[in-house]
């Protein structure tokens, strides 16, 4: 499958309909530029994406984009944070291997001297519960809105 990503970009993967489990007690931690380039991953980060640090850093974070996301859904996150809020969200990712997994994730502006520096992510362990009901919603959302 290629994946076209809303920058022009495209890669191929293969897909792989399975799900690695969010440990318990860890947070993945990220920090982006204004464009959503990687310039900082924490070790939980690298474990559940799959890639090395290497590869991770200078790259656009989109590149975890799971093709059962809805487009509405990341477009909702850029126009909050680009406004200065924190966003906070359900998402499937994917893995570099094809896999996918779940993220409850909080969005938040890095602000200095009231000029935006970039964005700093966390994310943690969802339940059960929201993540069957993303997987409903986002389901519906993307057959009313297909991207």
């Amino acid at each position: 499958m290629f994946i076209t990503y809303h920058d022009g970009s495209s890669r191929e993967i293969t897909i792989i309909d399975q799900e690695v489990p969010y440990p318990d007690g860890k947070l993945i931690v990220s920090r982006t530029d204004t464009a959503g380039v990687i310039t900082h991953a924490n070790q939980a980060f690298i474990e559940m994406s799959g890639y090395s640090l290497d590869e991770l850093i200078g790259i656009n974070h989109n590149i975890l984009r799971h093709p059962d996301m809805p487009a509405a859904a990341f477009k909702d996150l850029w126009v909050t944070i680009q406004s200065g809020k924190k966003w906070h969200g359900y998402v499937k990712n994917l893995r570099k291997d094809g896999a996918f997994y779940w993220v409850k994730a909080t969005v938040i502006p890095n602000i200095r001297n009231g000029e935006l520096m970039g964005y700093t992510s966390v994310r943690r362990k969802p339940s059960r519960s929201k993540v069957d009901a993303c997987t409903a919603l986002y389901a519906q959302m993307k057959m009313d809105m297909p991207s």
